[in-house]
């Protein structure tokens, strides 16, 4: 499943730096699926959006940092467990629910997001 970011985040930006998909940005800030990855062109997002990598989109909170689902491979193939986890000093970096993935389907994801 992906991590989400609940609303007890204090700001502090200490998860942003340690995503390896960027996929964490500070609450109303514009995202791209381009940013910190390998996409190019138009795409379906794992959700199923067809978008293009370079295309604006919402911010998915406006009050605090916010975690992309489409983006968030929780780390597997690059890290133990997720990172944002790991340094959150408030414990509000937690699985979502509503977003449940197997490992499989996260090194797919991760594999869209960095082709090599």
């Amino acid at each position: 499943m992906a991590i989400t970011i609940t609303d007890e985040c204090i700001n502090c930006g200490a998860c942003e730096s340690e995503c390896p998909n960027n996929a964490i940005y500070e609450g109303g800030m514009e995202w791209r699926f381009a940013d910190g990855t390998t996409l190019e062109g138009g795409l379906v997002a794992p959700s199923g959006q067809e978008t293009t990598a370079d295309k604006v989109q919402e911010p998915v909170s406006f009050d605090y940092y916010y975690i992309v689902t489409d983006k968030c491979t929780e780390c597997q193939g690059f890290h133990e467990t997720p990172q944002c986890a790991e340094v959150c000093p408030v414990d509000c970096c937690v699985p979502d629910d509503a977003h449940v993935e197997t490992p499989e389907a996260l090194l797919q994801k991760k594999a869209f997001l960095h082709a090599e």
